[in-house]
């Protein structure tokens, strides 16, 4: 994938420029974990899942409605985004340094960034992070100790997603994991005014904080949600 990385940092990243950066539609990597320094990047094509046409493979739901996991919104944002640096088998080495972790982790305490997770027996099995900024979700890394627990909270995310207002879900970059969920890529001038549009309104990750004090409340937004999704294999 090509695209434009600035490795230049004249001054100290703080959340409030990484904002900045987002809406401006770039994004910062590390070239490893173990990386000091980060750089910009502005891809030629950026992925993204469309929100309206999202697609849950019919394996998948069949395996949200038998409820496998505990689903927590926002409890434990500093281990999600540990567990998806953390190498494993089929992903040796990752982007997310201490900068990177360092920064999130201001964006979630400003409210702007938020994490999906599924526990299992009390234990985090898999979740996903990313940054919210007003009609804009930016999806970050996802991670898996038990097997489809990722995808499970990406469905999570996108039913949130949608019943918060959002208007575009940014992967990014484009896998054969999100293509299953209609994940595409767009030129970057397009994608600019997807994302324009998406931030001259306001959403809600949390918009109805009252129904999901239990995971029932969440997890009926959920069913809801499958069963609104007509399109399935």
């Amino acid at each position: 994938m090509s695209g434009t990385n600035d490795r230049s940092q004249d001054s100290v990243l703080t959340p409030e420029i990484l904002l900045r950066a987002y809406a401006a539609g770039i994004f910062p990597m590390a070239e490893n974990k173990n990386s000091e320094e980060l750089f910009w990047v502005d891809p030629e094509y950026r992925g993204v899942i469309p929100l309206a046409d999202f697609h849950v493979p019919r394996k998948l739901k069949k395996l949200i409605s038998a409820k496998p996991f505990e689903i927590r919104l926002d409890t434990q944002f500093d281990s999600v985004m540990r567990a998806c640096a953390a190498e494993s088998d089929d992903r040796r080495d990752t982007w997310i340094n201490d900068e990177i972790v360092r920064l999130y982790t201001g964006l979630f305490e400003t409210g702007h960034a938020h994490s999906v997770e599924c526990w299992l027996e009390g234990d985090l099995v898999g979740g996903l992070y990313g940054v919210s900024l007003r009609g804009a979700f930016f999806g970050e890394s996802m991670f898996s100790r038990v097997r489809d627990a990722s995808k499970v909270a990406l469905v999570y995310l996108v039913a949130l997603l949608r019943h918060g207002g959002y208007s575009l879900l940014d992967t990014q970059f484009v896998t054969d994991h999100l293509r299953q969920f209609g994940a595409f890529e767009m030129p970057r001038a397009r994608y600019h005014t997807f994302l324009d549009k998406a931030l001259v309104h306001e959403a809600n990750f949390h918009s109805s904080s009252s129904s999901f004090e239990s995971a029932g409340g969440l997890d009926s937004l959920v069913m809801g949600f499958l069963q609104s999704r007509t399109h399935t294999s």
